[in-house]
Parts: structure tokens; sequence; C-alpha cells
């Protein structure tokens, strides 16, 4: 099939471009400079220099290819580019995948495709997004990912020790998170390009939902010693909600303090088989970038 891709150069896309290659997939992706779109050819793609912004290419682009596959997604890009999808796609067989997030569903202890959403203030935006995307005639599947993890990159690195700082937890430490491999995802996506779903949602998780406690302490594991300390554990350190916030930002604090576990179990009945180390044994390796 013939992809055009969004957010190629990204952290989730570039994965996602490699894992559409691998199936011989041909892919063109959309890319905001000439350094990006040059890796992006790197990867194997046909790359565009332009703007999502721009209706005309996107519409242009889609009608070209035989599927759309947005990992690029922002509140300030969604609106318009999901419009312009849409719109072009309808009344074609051509599937549109829309990446969503985990944090949409608020805390949960058994988040599925079917679970009530609530999501806090940072991905509030989503939402109607997403409504829009599953309520259109178009063969749309929303890919709604855990923490995402590999490559020694994303969220994850919060836990890294850099030699002289304690590790510190996001609260203190006894929520769960959802993750998943950032390789394991893109082949989510590739199965969802395949399968061309009306309304496939799908939550991108492992089944691994450690606590933030259980990862702080692989990430000082992977690297023992740190900070002159005697003994490593000691290099873990809990905060109240409020100095969470006072660090990270409120928004950004109070997604990441949600207590949220998942199982993918939709998504492996589907045929999705993530296979990649877990964030844990990966913190526990030392989680470096490739």
């Amino acid at each position: 099939m013939h992809v055009f891709l969004t957010g190629a150069s990204g952290y989730i896309g570039s994965a996602v471009l490699r894992a559409l290659i691998a199936r011989d997939h041909t892919v063109t992706a959309v890319l905001r400079s000439d350094e990006k779109a040059a890796r992006a050819r790197e990867a194997g793609a046909t790359a565009i220099v332009g703007d999502l912004a721009d209706q005309e290419l996107v519409a242009r682009l889609a009608r070209e290819a035989d599927a759309v596959v947005h990992t690029a997604s922002a509140e300030d890009v969604d609106p318009g580019f999901i419009a312009t999808v849409l719109t072009t796609l309808d009344g074609t067989e051509k599937p549109f995948v829309h990446t969503g997030g985990i944090f949409t569903f608020g805390a949960s202890s058994d988040i599925t495709e079917d679970a009530p959403i609530a999501p806090p203030a940072l991905t509030a935006w989503r939402s109607a997004n997403e409504a829009r995307v599953r309520a259109s005639t178009v063969r749309t599947t929303v890919v709604a990912p855990g923490i995402v993890h590999g490559h020694g990159a994303g969220i994850p690195t919060m836990f890294v020790p850099d030699g002289e700082a304690p590790v510190r937890l996001v609260g203190d430490g006894t929520q769960r998170w959802t993750t998943v491999h950032v390789d394991d995802l893109a082949e989510l996506y590739v199965l969802a390009v395949e399968r061309g779903d009306q309304d496939g949602y799908l939550v991108a998780a492992s089944g691994h939902n450690p606590t933030v406690r259980d990862l702080a302490q692989a990430g000082v594991d992977g690297q023992p010693g740190v900070g002159g300390q005697a003994d490593a554990h000691a290099a873990v350190v809990a905060e109240s909600v409020d100095e969470s916030r006072e660090r990270l930002g409120t928004d950004f604090a109070d997604a990441l303090l949600l207590d949220q576990a998942a199982t993918g179990a939709h998504a492996r009945s589907l045929g999705w088989k993530p296979s990649h180390p877990t964030l844990v044994e990966e913190l526990r390796s030392g989680y470096r970038a490739d």
C-alpha cells in the first residue's frame, strides 16, 4: 500500500515509518524542514517539505495514497487536518489511522476500548477530535498508546540518573503507568493500516503496568552508585503532589499522577504480539539511546 504518513521524524512516527517500509509498503511523508525530510528519505520514504496546515497539500496526498496515518497529532494541527482527510477519504475504502493517547481514559485500573473517558487538562483537547474521527463514515482507527518507551527516549528518561541529582518520583510513586515499546506500537499501526477497520479503536498497551516507584528504582538500579550514593535505593526521592506540579507543570504532572492499567487484550486478539523488553527491563539495563 501507499501510505501518507505524518510525523515521520518524531519518536512514534519514525518507528511507524520503519515498520511500514519493513512490510513493503511505500510511504510519502510531510516534514517541516529539509533536515527532517533527508532523514525520512534515508529511512525509505518519499519526503515532502511542507506544512500540515496546507489543506490543498494534505488533500492531494490523501487522494494519491491508499491510506493515511497521522502520528503528528497536536492541538493546533488536528482540527484542520482531520477535517481535510475525512472529507477527502469520504466514499472511499481508504483507511485513516489517527493517534490518540491513554491519558484520555483518566484514572482507571482496567482501561479498554469501551471504557469511559475522563481526560486530564493536558489532553482534554483530544476528545472532540477523536469523536469526529470515530463518528465519520471513513474507515477509521484510533490508536491510543500508553507511555511509550524504547531506544532510550521518551518520558521514561526522567528516571535515568544524571550522576548528580536523585531520581525524583511523580508524587509518591504508587500510581501505575500503562506502557508500550515504540517498536511494538509501530507494528500495531501497521496492523491498523492493513485491517482498515471502521472505528477500530485500539488501546496500545503491552500489559505491563509498573508503578512509578518501580520505574524510578529500575532506573537507579541500571546505574548503581549514582550521585555518590553507597546505597542506590537512597537515590529515589518522593515528592508531594504540589512539588511535582511545581517541577513539571500542573497539567503534565496531573497526567503523570493518574493511576492507569491496561492489558491491550483487544489489540492482541487481532494478532498484535508485543515482544520487546518491558520498560522496567530497559531501565535496569541503563536505558541509553541507540
